[in-house]
């Protein structure tokens, strides 16, 4: 029984970050067994890490049709980073000018990942500028706040993932480097500012434009993360 549960573990994390990675685009259509036949699992595990993955509303159950990647509505999107908004100024008020001299350079550290992936055209970009988001929420001391943040950013994949563009501008990195500098500094009105700027910038600048179909197989886009699955 335990065994089962490390696979659901690693199937679940797997597809998360697929999605997360925009690997997996909104729409995506999540057949159990080729997904069981990737991974190397039985359908019943399989079964389950899709449930967990709908529970977060990352991906829906469609009546007849199977499992699919969530696909949010415009009138969603808004109203997902409006939410951000108002969660992450909670963040931002918890922690400006009380960063530690050892946060602020795990916070430095996690915007170089997002800096050096963004200029080698890597698809990790996108989940290291999330996940600096949610480093940030840890940070709060809450893990209410960790928890709301976690799927507020997941949900946020699917959004980028439907109005996104293929290529990110490095506006994101600059924008969390002022963002963390302000609040080492501690001037909560600045850095409040700061980050409602930011997240209403990614909204407006997935918005504008269309993000391009994935080419491949599922098996074929599925691949590296079973891979790393089998690794862990």
């Amino acid at each position: 029984m335990k065994q089962r549960g490390g696979r659901v573990e690693a199937i679940y994390a797997g597809l998360r970050l697929a999605i997360l990675e925009q690997v997996l685009e909104p729409g995506t259509k999540l057949p159990e067994d080729t997904i069981g036949e990737q991974f190397g699992a039985s359908r019943t595990v399989v079964r389950r890490a899709l449930e967990l993955l709908a529970s977060e509303e990352l991906i829906e159950f469609r009546l007849n049709r199977g499992a699919a990647v969530c696909k949010p509505t415009l009138e969603e999107a808004r109203d997902l980073f409006s939410v951000r908004q108002d969660i992450e100024q909670l963040v931002v008020r918890r922690l400006c000018g009380r960063l530690t001299r050892s946060q602020a350079k795990r916070l430095q550290a996690q915007i170089d990942l997002e800096e050096t992936a963004h200029r080698d055209g890597r698809t990790e970009y996108i989940r290291h500028a999330a996940e600096f988001h949610l480093v940030l929420a840890d940070m709060s001391g809450s893990p209410l706040l960790a928890r709301y943040m976690r799927q507020l950013v997941g949900r946020s994949a699917l959004v980028l993932g439907v109005y996104g563009r293929p290529r990110w501008t490095n506006c994101s990195v600059r924008e969390h480097r002022d963002l963390v500098s302000s609040l080492v500094d501690g001037n909560v009105a600045r850095a409040g500012q700061l980050m409602h700027d930011h997240l209403d910038a990614v909204l407006t600048r997935a918005i504008e434009t269309a993000s391009s179909e994935k080419d491949g197989s599922l098996r074929d886009l599925l691949a590296p993360y079973a891979e790393a699955a089998k690794i862990a």
